[in-house]
């Protein structure tokens, strides 16, 4: 009987440990860690610094390949889809004519639509030459507004990115504006005050 309350004590105390360790995960806002919380710090800024150095040889390679693939990919469905689109189908024109008006809304919703997906396409084309412009300048890898490295995580998910994450954060809130408009507005003070 004792050996029973004692293993029951036990299990209280094990479980008021456990729920004290959600509680504070659940506080931070993290998972209780077994790493200590210096040694998580240097991993970290040794993995940032590893982020931000510049690219080798070897990596802007890999990132032309990268480039290269994703531009011919680019290049033949904006055809596939700029065929459907404008009608340019071997099919005769009886059996495309639609028979209902709604059937030509439809039509058009959709030509409409893959028209918009086509321009979204060459936006991004003429963002991947740019990068390819850059690679063979040897100006791959920085960001165009700031000169700052651009990180190897934001290549990886984007190879044609022009700016560095920051940059590109206030870009989108609005709080800079691209490195091409800024330089005309200066180009036009200048023209202004000549």
């Amino acid at each position: 009987m004792a050996e029973s309350s004692k293993t029951t004590t036990k299990k209280k105390k094990v479980a008021k440990k456990t729920a004290a360790k959600k509680t504070a995960s659940a506080k931070t806002g993290r998972a209780a860690s077994r790493t200590p919380a210096s040694k998580r710090s240097k991993v970290s800024a040794k993995a940032l610094e590893e982020n931000f150095k510049p690219l080798t040889k070897s990596e802007i390679e890999e990132f032309r390949v990268q480039l290269f693939t994703m531009r011919a990919q680019l290049l033949g469905d904006v055809d596939s889809m700029r065929g459907g689109a404008l009608g340019d189908d071997s099919s005769s024109e009886l059996s495309s004519m639609p028979i209902h008006m709604a059937d030509i809304g439809t039509d058009n919703y959709e030509q409409e639509f893959t028209l918009g997906l086509i321009e979204s396409d060459r936006k991004m084309l003429r963002e991947i030459d740019l990068a390819i412009v850059r690679i063979e300048q040897g100006e791959y890898g920085v960001c165009v507004a700031t000169g700052e490295q651009i990180g190897r995580a934001r290549l990886k998910a984007k190879p044609y990115a022009r700016y560095c994450i920051d940059f590109a954060r206030k870009l989108e809130q609005g709080l800079v504006k691209p490195p091409s408009e800024r330089d005309e507005e200066g180009d036009e003070d200048q023209d202004s005050n000549d």
